[in-house]
């Protein structure tokens, strides 16, 4: 290895261990640019109805922000309600939990009267409990209502939103110098592609969750568990994230429920748990036909590394940037490089057809010549 190949692997070197330091930036980026690709196909709408770009973008981000600050206004303070309540009653949940396992323990020596009598110490073990759960509760809260990380971070990517959306050909352009002359068109392509696949992604998840969203707040609502429209919204917020978001979003209505009547926590559990097989064996299938497929396996490694190796945002963000790894690898390894990498003999195997009024020497002999 010469001189200047030594520097190019030490340059490399480095430029892969400054990306690792800045990888939570690289990632906001990313999303950014998740988010700007989703708009866009609203932007996009808009324009084919002949709506100037500059107007379609401002109608667009007027719409987000109405949500947001809808959400924020309509929910979050019910949500920090419910969840100071939630606090207040742990001591009489934890008692009426232990109520019924004691009443449960005595009906076990009543069936079973051969066995012990020292069952475990389930009113020591609850005992021990309580101050954990209170005070993980407690922090939860503080870290929800001081993260001004999380609100410095949420401004950030709203910003390079709005400027990725406004001029995305600049930005576009920029990605594609970066490639060598002969593959610009190429990657120009695959840009587009990765646009269709990201756009057909955010469909497809919008879909699921407007549908987990409604049957949620219906199912709490004949239930009768409090605040059932801001559990409905989180439902179908939480769907965006796969395998673990659906579990997520069971909790806290589960504990309410548990508060206040001892079935409907059982309710909601299965209430949940038929919503989420709905939309796992039929919804998803039947939309993400039509959209992009993943293999299940594939989104849960996703998760986890990108979980990993970003936290919370990382798990977020980790299956649209799947797709756009997907379509990369697709696109590039595969169709142009490993499908075209063919040895000669085996492209005149499998060029050249049998036919009694062929030449087969001139046919092969073309064919070599073009090879």
């Amino acid at each position: 290895m010469n001189f200047g190949r030594w520097i190019g692997l030490i340059v490399l070197l480095i430029s892969l261990y400054i990306l690792w330091q800045i990888r939570q930036l690289l990632l906001l980026l990313l999303t950014a640019v998740v988010l700007a690709t989703a708009l866009n196909r609203l932007v996009l709408q808009l324009q084919r109805l002949n709506v100037k770009r500059g107007w379609a973008v401002l109608i667009t981000l007027t719409s987000l922000l109405a949500l947001l600050v809808g959400f924020f206004v309509l929910i979050v303070p019910a949500f920090v309600e419910q969840f100071q309540q939630l606090i207040a009653l742990l001591p009489t949940g934890f008692a009426r939990i232990q109520t019924w396992l004691t009443w449960l323990e005595q009906q076990i020596l009543r069936w079973f009267p051969n066995l012990p009598a020292n069952l475990p110490d389930v009113t020591s073990l609850i005992q021990q409990i309580q101050p954990l759960a209170t005070q993980l509760l407690n922090q939860s809260v503080n870290f929800f209502s001081t993260s001004i990380t999380a609100l410095l971070q949420f401004l950030l990517v709203l910003v390079l939103t709005l400027m990725l959306l406004a001029q995305p050909q600049p930005y576009r352009q920029s990605i594609i110098r970066l490639f060598p002359s002969f593959y610009r068109r190429r990657v120009d392509e695959i840009l587009t592609r990765c646009d269709v696949a990201l756009g057909s992604w955010a469909v497809g998840a919008l879909i699921n969750s407007v549908f987990v969203a409604l049957l949620s707040g219906l199912g709490l609502w004949i239930i009768g568990v409090p605040l059932a429209l801001a559990h409905a919204m989180l439902a179908g917020l939480f769907n965006f994230i796969p395998n673990i978001g659906p579990t997520l979003s069971a909790v806290f209505p589960i504990a309410v429920a548990l508060l206040d009547a001892p079935w409907k926590s059982v309710a909601v559990l299965i209430l949940y748990v038929v919503i989420q097989n709905i939309e796992s064996y039929w919804l998803a299938p039947l939309v993400m036909a039509h959209q992009v497929a993943l293999l299940p396996a594939i989104t849960l490694i996703a998760q986890l590394l990108f979980a990993g190796f970003f936290g919370a945002l990382g798990l977020l963000m980790a299956l649209p940037l799947t797709v756009i790894a997907k379509t990369w690898l697709e696109e590039v390894l595969f169709i142009d490089i490993l499908d075209k990498w063919r040895h000669p003999h085996q492209i005149v195997r499998e060029e050249v057809v049998y036919d009694s009024n062929t030449d087969y020497d001139t046919e092969i002999s073309e064919e070599w010549k073009e090879v």
